[in-house]
């Protein structure tokens, strides 16, 4: 299998590398319009055809898969190359600045007959996934309360300072994987409440949000998302997981520290992740889990399985960021149908 990849900036060095360690692929071609980041991720292979201009890199030819991995802007027009050349397309999320821009993304593609994956990567750590995996075994029976958090202070900006400037920030960039977990968990939601907050003065948009969803399952979860939250230790990027169901408890706590209770019986388990040869603490369970999801894509198009985060699946998600910020900015609950 045939890889290019477009857009070489902090994130898509992730994508490289997990690339390089899944047998029967290789990147073939890179893009970026700034050739200093694309020496730099050049250097990774013995050979490999170098671009600045995306056209020029579709027009050329001579792969499989597109790995779009530039900012939000951007990715209409490149999957819309992409569905024109044929070729399968995994893009970076958020997937799209608007919900009519991503249903178009989707339906350019579904023409095709080739396949769209979101790399919506955070329900592929696999600290998550073991949560998910006694969930759907049912171990604690049918689930009724539902928490999902990631609380940091950590400084994001420094690798990626452009999250400082957009009028929207943590449930557009951060949000929208915490959401994604919930739906993993539980199923599609029916209704959102939310409300935000900019705590950090230096930032444009908010670093605080808190969000209650009523999911179709019955289900309720509380999602909470903070950049502004001080911890010692700090718990970057750990999502904490809380779920209750009618015969007992699944907790995922800090340190990768999985427990199930049920009745006055606790189990525990250290459900840490490694850390890759090329990957680096505290990021190490977000690069494990880009490796986790680019081999479930390869797997996908390997067996003609449709990927769990599909285009078609991620609008969902995606509906969730927008009803979240229509929910804050008007001051009450919104259900799914009116997206």
């Amino acid at each position: 299998m045939k890889i290019a990849l477009i857009g070489c900036g902090f994130f898509a060095m992730n994508q490289l590398h997990a690339w390089k360690d899944i047998d029967n692929v290789e990147v073939v071609a890179l893009c970026d319009r700034d050739e200093g980041r694309l020496a730099v991720a050049s250097a990774l292979f013995d050979e490999v055809r170098c671009y600045t201009d995306a056209a020029t890199l579709f027009a050329e030819g001579g792969f499989d898969v597109v790995d779009i991995a530039t900012t939000v802007s951007s990715h209409r027009a490149l999957v819309e190359l992409a569905a024109e050349h044929r070729v399968h397309v995994i893009c970076q999320k958020p997937f799209a600045e608007t919900l009519e821009d991503a249903r178009a993304m989707v339906a350019a593609v579904e023409t095709t007959g080739k396949v769209l994956m979101v790399h919506e990567n955070f329900r592929w750590q696999s600290a998550v996934r073991a949560v998910v995996d006694e969930l759907r075994s049912g171990v604690i029976g049918t689930a009724f309360f539902g928490r999902v958090s990631f609380r940091s202070g950590y400084d994001v900006f420094s690798g990626q300072p452009y999250l400082a400037e957009g009028e929207r920030f943590i449930i557009e960039d951060l949000g929208i994987h915490i959401l994604d977990i919930a739906r993993a968990l539980f199923g599609d939601a029916s209704r959102i409440t939310a409300t935000t907050r900019r705590i950090n003065p230096a930032i444009k948009g908010e670093d605080v949000a808190t969000m209650l969803l009523e999911h179709e399952s019955g289900v309720t979860t509380v999602v909470d998302c903070s950049y502004a939250t001080r911890r010692s230790p700090e718990t970057f990027p750990e999502s904490l997981l809380e779920i209750d169901g009618d015969k007992g408890t699944i907790r995922l706590d800090a340190g990768y520290r999985m427990s199930i209770q049920i009745g006055e019986q606790v189990t525990t388990r250290d459900v840490a992740p490694p850390v890759l040869e090329w990957a680096e603490r505290p990021w190490h369970n977000i690069q494990e889990s880009v490796r986790i999801i680019q081999q479930h894509f390869v797997d996908c198009l390997a067996t003609g399985v449709a990927p769990e985060t599909r285009g078609q699946d991620n609008l969902r998600t995606l509906a969730l960021v927008e009803a979240a910020y229509l929910s804050a900015r008007e001051g009450r609950t919104i259900p799914l149908t009116e997206l």
